[in-house]
């Protein structure tokens, strides 16, 4: 009786596991400027930080020619990490992310798009996390309703009613003379901001003031830049005792039509769980570019 030789074991293919991309360090501006000005809706603040004097506190990674960058901004006792994808990059921008680890400080603040924080979560702790939206002006023609009249460049803006019957001052620009003002503003409607005196001088602050000169109503900017041609808005704020009279609305409104005279993008980033700022800055013409997460990250 004859028999057939059993045929040997197919060998089980063995997965290949690609290696982790090499983490690149980018310094040139001007290739930074061009990569992400392709989405600037998303990257906004990226787009100011490379203007002096930010630029000087920046380290810019990625781990591709066309993938996510990161940016690592070194100001003040806790550095802050940006790192935003839209959805179809998010595994590659949790690569970046874990290619990072060995450079980013023990403590850090950070903005991270999907699946950002659970790239770094082998070896970063994530406290006070909060669900945020980056939202940008898309449709200015809704500002017009909260514009009121014409103004001359001393006025800065139509005036604003708190009431029937009682008038408030316009809608005015705010500098250096008007600081004791912004900070006792912030500390009855917006205490915790993030606010820093030299934004009255690197982009327009406006408020509107009751008829004793107190300043109840503010909106500002955190990023302002012209060579961009971008500007993020912050600080709306306002008193505790005005609020629900549009107050907010005037002011960031106004300030919008003022920017639009040097960028073409406008946003802001805002909880996501605040439902009155989110319907004033979609009464006002912004829509949701993003959703990410905020959180202070301390190495395990």
């Amino acid at each position: 009786m004859s028999s057939t030789p059993a045929s040997a074991p197919t060998p089980t293919p063995v997965p290949t596991v690609a290696s982790p991309a090499a983490l690149t360090s980018l310094h040139d501006r001007a290739a930074l400027a061009e990569r992400l000005g392709r989405d600037p809706e998303l990257h906004l603040f990226e787009l100011g930080d490379l203007d002096e004097p930010f630029w000087s506190h920046t380290a810019w990674y990625t781990t591709s020619a066309d993938g996510p960058v990161a940016l690592l901004y070194a100001v003040g006792d806790v550095p802050t990490l940006l790192g935003l994808a839209r959805p179809a990059h998010a595994d590659r921008l949790a690569g970046l992310l874990h290619a990072m680890r060995p450079v980013l400080p023990r403590r850090l603040l950070a903005h991270l798009t999907d699946g950002g924080l659970d790239a770094l979560a082998p070896d970063y702790r994530a406290e006070q996390r909060t669900a945020m939206l980056r939202m940008a002006l898309t449709d200015p023609s809704a500002l017009a309703p909260h514009l009121g009249g014409a103004s001359d460049a001393r006025r800065f803006g139509p005036v604003a009613q708190l009431g029937p019957g009682r008038q408030l001052g316009p809608v005015a620009r705010l500098g250096a003379a008007d600081l004791a003002d912004l900070r006792a503003l912030f500390a009855a409607g917006y205490p915790g901001n993030w606010f820093d005196e030299r934004m009255l001088t690197t982009g327009p602050y406006v408020g509107i003031r009751d008829a004793g000169g107190r300043l109840l109503a503010t909106a500002g900017v955190h990023v302002h830049s012209a060579a961009r041609r971008v500007a993020v808005i912050g600080n709306v704020t306002t008193h505790p005792e005005a609020r629900g009279r549009g107050l907010a609305a005037a002011c960031t409104a106004r300030l919008c039509e003022v920017l639009a005279d040097s960028v073409d993008h406008i946003g802001l980033n805002v909880r996501a769980d605040h439902p009155t700022a989110l319907a004033l800055y979609r009464r006002l013409g912004f829509t949701t570019v993003t959703g990410y997460e905020e959180a202070v990250l301390t190495a395990c």
